[in-house]
């Protein structure tokens, strides 16, 4: 049995989160990845690069966590922050960032289609985003495809439910129909039979009368 969609898609949450704790060197407390990174710099500025953005990618796991654990009012405020920021730079980290909120399950402002537009968008322009946030972005993207192809596999076996249920209901009507109208001339060819008799009596009841009265007129 296929999962749902709901089911689905929560379980994207687990390797992306695996990817950017590998990313930042086994680092199990999301609330100290919260902090600003560290003053110190390291030999390597790719290192660091890697670092701060593994840093960001766990904010946004936090903001896709407590989304589903507040209410619908600060729900409405996340989505409508991370829109907001889209909306001013719609690109790369906010983009995807709004895009993975989008696709975060139990909330009103739940938008898959959405979601899989922008991250379609990020996929077709790497270079916007770091190589942790396009590991991200393609795995949330798989999750939201097979999600969005099961829903229109489910709507579509509905729909044909329904027409064969309409196909079903007219076949019945019809079969009524029919069997009212073999009744009607069944019953019209039993009238028309009755008349038939009654005409042949009163025919035969017209030729007594007239024979009567003919052997009467010819009596002295």
């Amino acid at each position: 049995m296929r999962p749902s969609a709901q089911e689905i898609v929560p379980l994207a949450r687990a390797l992306p989160l695996a990817l950017s704790l590998a990313l930042i060197g086994g680092c199990s407390n999301f609330e100290a990845l919260r902090a600003p990174p560290p003053a110190q710099h390291s030999d390597s500025p790719a290192e660091d690069r890697d670092t701060v953005d593994a840093v960001l990618m766990a904010g946004t796991f936090q903001s896709m966590q407590h989304l589903v654990q507040v209410g619908p009012a600060e729900q409405a405020e996340i989505v409508a922050s991370a829109r907001e920021a889209y909306e001013r730079s719609p690109q790369g980290s906010s983009k995807l960032r709004y895009a993975l909120l989008l696709a975060t399950p139990g909330h009103p402002a739940r938008n898959p289609v959405l979601a899989q537009k922008l991250l379609r968008e990020l996929a077709a322009q790497p270079e916007a985003l770091q190589p942790p946030e396009r590991a991200v972005a393609l795995v949330e993207l798989a999750q939201l495809n097979g999600e969005i192809e099961l829903r229109g596999e489910n709507e579509r076996l509905t729909q044909s439910g329904d027409l064969r249920a309409e196909r079903e209901r007219s076949a019945l009507a019809q079969h009524r129909l029919q069997a009212e109208l073999d009744e009607n001339a069944k019953l019209r060819k039993q009238l028309e039979d009755a008349q038939a008799k009654l005409d042949a009596i009163a025919n035969i009841e017209r030729n007594l009368t007239q024979r009567k009265s003919a052997n009467e007129g010819g009596q002295p």
